[in-house]
């Protein structure tokens, strides 16, 4: 392998192929990049006089330029860039700012064959860029100024949980609230899904544990908001119920793909809510559902 650092990204930090600041692209999972033990051995690698524990918060990648762009004007710092040389023309002005503000941040530009060799993708969508984690705010204070917001409760699916932050930026919804078992948003492809609205709409966690809702809906009644649950039920009401577009501060709790919510959520919940179907067609993908309830129950002050 070439060296990874060359004249065409000036004032860049050097970076060399066996950098330990290119593990997080390569050697690491998303879990190991979130594993405080783990990320005690990457910063001790990347620089042994330095704290150990300076990347306990975590780190995430981010892949393309609209998609790292946001995660700077979201205020993400990045901790080191690969792109592949096909991107660089295209991801000069992004390299340059990331440069700028940033520049002790190694950048390492890379033949096609060396970014499959380091990452193990066949095809990247731009650069890759690996951030440190921001700290996730406290849901009490997302909750005091928002009127609508998406309570995603164990969603597993990367690109549905992107496409559900996308339609959330689009369709006016002012946060996002995660169950325990929900999965990371700042996963590489759920963050590109989302076209990087992750770093738009915030987000944070709910409950403690599988059974969220026992705490979790009395945090949001505790704030003032009416709960609706979509789910198929005798007694659902439809997404155009004039109630819920009424409600000042309304609470769209969504389930995973095929289970659905859990019956102590839906029991929980002030409503059950279907959109209406056509031809026999009993439900909707849960991004596709949550894009419909996000518009019909839109928020106008």
């Amino acid at each position: 392998m070439t060296a990874l650092h060359d004249r065409r990204v000036p004032g860049a930090a050097a970076i060399g192929p066996d950098d330990a600041h290119l593990a997080p692209f390569a050697a690491m999972t998303d879990g190991e990049l979130r594993d405080p033990k783990q990320l005690v051995g990457l910063a001790r690698a990347c620089d042994p006089a330095g704290e150990p524990d300076r990347l306990a918060a975590g780190l995430f990648v981010a892949e393309s330029v609209n998609v790292i762009a946001r995660a700077l004007d979201g205020g993400c710092t990045p901790f080191a860039l690969l792109t592949d040389e096909r991107w660089l023309n295209g991801a000069a002005g992004l390299i340059g700012r990331i440069v700028e503000a940033h520049p002790q941040v190694p950048v390492a530009v890379v033949s096609t064959d060396e970014m499959r060799s380091i990452t193990g993708y066949r095809e990247t969508r731009g650069p890759l860029c690996c951030f440190h984690r921001p700290a996730e705010p406290d849901p009490n204070a997302l909750l005091a100024s928002a009127h609508r917001v998406a309570v995603l409760e164990d969603i597993t699916n990367y690109t549905n949980i992107g496409a559900i932050f996308r339609s959330a930026a689009a369709l006016g919804i002012d946060a996002v609230l995660l169950t325990p078992a929900c999965h990371d948003p700042l996963f590489r492809r759920a963050s590109r899904v989302a076209m990087g609205t992750v770093f738009q709409v915030p987000w944070a966690r709910i409950g403690s544990g599988a059974r969220w809702a026992e705490e979790g809906v009395a945090l949001l009644r505790g704030a003032g908001f009416a709960t609706a649950a979509l789910a198929l039920s005798e007694q659902s009401v439809s997404v155009a119920d004039p109630r819920l577009k009424a409600a000042e501060k309304l609470a769209l709790v969504l389930g995973t793909e095929g289970d659905g919510l859990a019956a102590d959520t839906i029991a929980a919940c002030d409503y059950t809510v279907r959109i209406p179907m056509a031809h026999g067609v009993d439900s909707l993908n849960v991004a596709a559902a949550s894009a419909v309830a996000f518009w019909e129950t839109r928020w106008e002050s």
